[in-house]
């Protein structure tokens, strides 16, 4: 089920990325490995084209992990790790958005809170 699901992910982002005014449609695969997924479900995938893009990925019944990078419409690269499991889709990367700080008086408030647990009765 994971291997079909990142299939799916993977073919959804290939077809955006070749309807994207920005890439070399003329790109060419440098290296593809592909492991089929044996009688655990264990399976990894990783392949590079001509244009910058690199992708890898590897999974079994308890998760995914997995990492890309291509260029941007600006020319950055941009690269992005993630892991599915148990807990969902956990992305990471430099261009993703961050939460704001949190404000000084919420964190003193908290540390409060955890120096002075609540006695049960």
């Amino acid at each position: 089920m994971m291997f079909k699901l990142s299939l799916i992910a993977l073919l959804v982002g290939v077809v955006a990325l070749v309807h994207a005014d920005n890439i070399n449609r003329d790109a060419s695969i440098l290296s593809l490995k592909n492991t089929e997924p044996d009688a655990e479900g264990n399976y990894q995938f990783a392949y590079e084209t001509s244009n910058g893009i690199q992708t890898q990925e590897a999974g079994n019944a308890n998760g995914v992990t997995g990492a890309f990078t291509f260029i941007s419409p600006e020319g950055e690269p941009i690269s992005l790790s993630y892991v599915a499991d148990e807990n969902g889709f956990q992305p990471s990367g430099a261009h993703l958005p961050t939460p704001p700080p949190i404000p000084e008086a919420i964190l003193r408030a908290l540390e409060y809170i955890a120096a002075h647990p609540q006695q049960l009765e």
